[in-house]
């Protein structure tokens, strides 16, 4: 078997209006509160997707040390972000929700119902257990369900960030990209009718769901922290579906991007450039944000929604006294020692 490519999810970009305000309710609430880096710069390489100028932005990468993906909270600051001008419903092509897991859902929605004026849904089944919806001060659905990866106990109700769902407009040809991008992928479940338990009540609407899952395995500096994916593919079968960011640009207000932590970026590029996925912006070189540096590039699942592989070269562990770490340097990609990824957590923000 060839060595895995992709490690686990690095963040899901969430653009917002106010980087502080959201940053602060993601803390509070979601427990994203150790800082990777909180950068106000240009965006010089995805003019592509900023209206073909170089905008001026600001961006946080939070993490929730109980394990699981980050959160990179992103406003403009040279333009109001955007919202888009409908609302998204379940099968509408983009990042439908994110997925949080939580160690015990029920205390999870106990939680949130507490420190959240926002409506949350109600405990519902899924296959892998129980879950609910809920959304957040800003317009974004999210989930919580449950996971079998962990990276510590935090005390924490809600993990990081375990999937997404995305909206597409065929799920076969969608599986087809995302197996290519993250093999071994492990279909779940593949599954068509109408959903009782979907975050917004469509009466008699069919869907298609799928879901897919790359198990953790102990391939990548950071893959004990981020743990399992889980991607759920979702499809609407009476309706024509709407592009979230239908005349919008990358970093408007919702979830702008998936991004992957890559292990080896020029054999993954050359890879899906021969599948037909080609690099739409690739950095080439290593490029800084604050304190974390790496090479990131971006590409587009068959239905535009916007995917992000960053490969790390050098992120704080303890920025406090200045210990950096030049990921480049090392020779394999076993994990790092859980002492040095827990050694982050010393920057965590206590409100």
């Amino acid at each position: 078997m060839s060595a895995p490519l992709i490690s686990g999810i690095q963040q899901v970009g969430i653009g917002v209006q106010n980087v502080p305000d959201a940053w602060k309710w993601y803390r509070q609430v979601l427990g994203f509160d150790v800082p990777v880096f909180d950068e106000k710069a240009e965006a010089p390489l995805m003019t592509p997707y900023t209206g073909g100028k170089v905008q001026q932005r600001h961006a946080v990468l939070a993490l929730n040390m109980a394990g699981g993906g980050g959160l990179e909270i992103w406003s403009f600051t040279s333009r109001t972000s955007q919202p888009a001008n409908f609302k998204p419903e379940p099968g509408d092509l983009g990042i439908n929700a994110i997925r949080f897991k939580a160690p015990d859902v029920r205390k999870a929605h106990d939680w949130i119902k507490s420190k959240s004026k926002e409506a949350v849904g109600p405990l519902v089944a899924l296959p892998e257990g129980e879950g609910f919806w809920g959304n957040d001060p800003y317009g974004n659905t999210f989930q919580i369900t449950s996971d079998n990866s962990w990276f510590q106990k935090t005390g924490s109700a809600v993990g990081g960030v375990a999937g997404v769902m995305v909206g597409v407009s065929d799920i076969d040809k969608s599986v087809v990209f995302y197996k290519n991008l993250l093999q071994p992928l492990e279909v779940v479940y593949d599954k068509t009718g109408v959903f009782e338990d979907l975050p917004v009540s469509i009466p008699g609407q069919r869907f298609r769901r799928m879901l897919l899952r790359k198990s953790f395995t102990p391939d990548g500096a950071f893959s004990r922290l981020l743990g399992d994916i889980q991607i759920e593919l979702i499809q609407a079968l009476d309706r024509t579906p709407k592009k979230i960011f239908e005349n919008r640009f990358w970093g408007d207000c919702g979830y702008i991007h998936l991004c992957f932590d890559t292990l080896d970026m020029v054999t993954l590029k050359t890879k899906l450039q021969a599948q037909g996925y080609p690099f739409t912006i690739d950095s080439e070189s290593s490029f800084g944000m604050e304190s974390a540096a790496g090479r990131f590039a971006y590409l587009e699942d068959p239905d535009g929604t916007l995917i992000e592989l960053v490969e790390t070269h050098k992120l704080p562990i303890l920025k406090k006294i200045g210990w950096f770490l030049d990921i480049q340097k090392r020779k394999h990609q076993r994990p790092l020692p859980n002492w040095m990824l827990k050694l982050m957590g010393l920057s965590r923000v206590k409100d």
